[in-house]
């Protein structure tokens, strides 16, 4: 059987308060554009909820498109019946018929807002279930832990029937928290971080430093399909890419000792913030997880992170490796971050990295380095942008040199 009609569900957070309303709006405009494809779709919102009448749309790729979407909280592929018991009974037990896999446990839920219809109902959880029953030999019911529970709507028109909830990505509507820059590197927490912070409501640009020729094309290329797989989550993303290898072996050839990756980060993130400036981006997200490297500890987040005012969001914080690279797995970075080309965040490690560095020091070490804030304003003019959309490249200006 293939369903007829969708039930959208929105999460609970933002039916509180005075923002329902725009964000209702917000992630509707998203499922329309997600589902522009399909032209004779119909769309019936409600407080909480939208139905979707597929109009002979194909469930599958509907489907898909609607996990994309920030906000939506669950969906089910419904079915019509008329407001007929027979109808219903029928469909119900084709509905049940057609499972994967026939369970041994199911109850029946009705919810009936059309009030004049002539069964209540503890009526129609009965005269359902009852009917389902005589026709499935072995299946039980069972109303605390059912293996299937099937839910029947009696509206005002017409029945609607489904077995399915189907969990959407959740959080609030692309584009309501504000904007910020994700510093995307080639590995699998950053790009797990920004599907986070896209996932609270936040519009998305990326930054990437590469050190070519000590990184190859491909390093490169394999960033810019990280950032496609994350603009398939919102409309768009720009891609900042950066060239970082003056910057990174003036740094190298001035300091080699335990300090290093520090002293790098830091431009990195005196980088990332220009840029963030210049574009009207109001913080700064990164894939930092505590503890996890030695630029991860308490004592280097707090010197790294204090180059900057922006406001330095960091998803992945508090979270194991096994639960960043189980998002990884979902969101559908995981297979291209693991593809095998080092990004410039992996060049020149001292042996030992300072853990617990001084901040007094290396602020007195970037003093001494009279090239740094000339190569560091050198290499945020020499941005390269590129707009990702989601299924195609587009070209943009820029190297935003004047």
């Amino acid at each position: 059987m293939k369903p007829d009609c969708l039930i959208l569900r929105f999460g609970e957070m933002m039916l509180k308060g005075k923002n329902r309303k725009r964000f209702e709006h917000s992630v509707m405009i998203q499922i329309r554009k997600v589902l522009s494809s399909f032209p004779d779709i119909r769309y019936i919102p409600e407080f909480g909820r939208v139905y979707v009448e597929l109009g002979g749309a194909a469930y599958e790729p509907t489907s898909a498109a609607l996990q994309r979407v920030f906000g939506l909280a669950s969906f089910s592929p419904a079915f019509h019946a008329p407001l007929e018991l027979e109808a219903i009974q029928e469909t119900a037990l084709r509905m049940m018929q057609a499972l994967p896999k026939q369970p041994a446990t199911f109850k029946v839920t009705v919810r009936r807002v059309n009030k004049s219809f002539p069964h209540d109902s503890q009526q129609m959880n009965y005269l359902v279930g009852g009917y389902v029953l005589q026709a499935i030999p072995g299946l039980q019911v069972d109303v605390k832990k059912p293996e299937v529970e099937l839910r029947v709507e009696i509206r005002e028109d017409k029945v609607l029937l489904y077995v399915e909830v189907i969990a959407g990505a959740g959080g609030f509507p692309s584009g309501t928290s504000g904007k910020a820059l994700l510093m995307l590197s080639g590995g699998i927490d950053s790009p797990v971080a920004g599907w986070l912070a896209m996932r609270k409501g936040l519009t998305m640009e990326a930054i990437h430093f590469h050190s070519y020729p000590y990184t190859s094309e491909r390093a490169k290329d394999k960033v810019i399909e990280l950032a496609h797989q994350l603009a398939g989550y919102t409309d768009s993303l720009k891609l900042h890419l950066v060239s970082f290898t003056e910057v990174q072996t003036s740094i190298h050839r001035a300091y080699q000792d335990n300090l290093l990756v520090t002293l790098i980060r830091r431009a990195m993130y005196r980088i990332a913030e220009r840029v963030a400036e210049r574009e009207g981006l109001s913080a700064l997200v990164t894939g930092e997880s505590l503890g996890q490297v030695a630029s991860q500890t308490l004592p280097s987040l707090n010197v790294i992170g204090r180059v900057v005012t922006l406001p330095l969001l960091q998803p992945l914080m508090m979270m194991d490796k096994q639960e960043i690279i189980g998002l990884a797995e979902n969101i559908g970075t995981f297979p291209i971050s693991i593809l095998p080309y080092e990004d410039c965040c992996s060049l020149f490690l001292p042996p030992s990295p300072s853990t617990n560095p001084n901040l007094r020091l290396v602020e007195n070490l970037e003093e001494s380095m009279d090239f740094l804030n000339d190569l560091i304003d050198k290499a945020v003019l020499g941005t390269e942008t590129i707009e990702i959309v989601h299924g195609q490249l587009k070209k943009e200006t820029n190297s935003h040199l004047f």
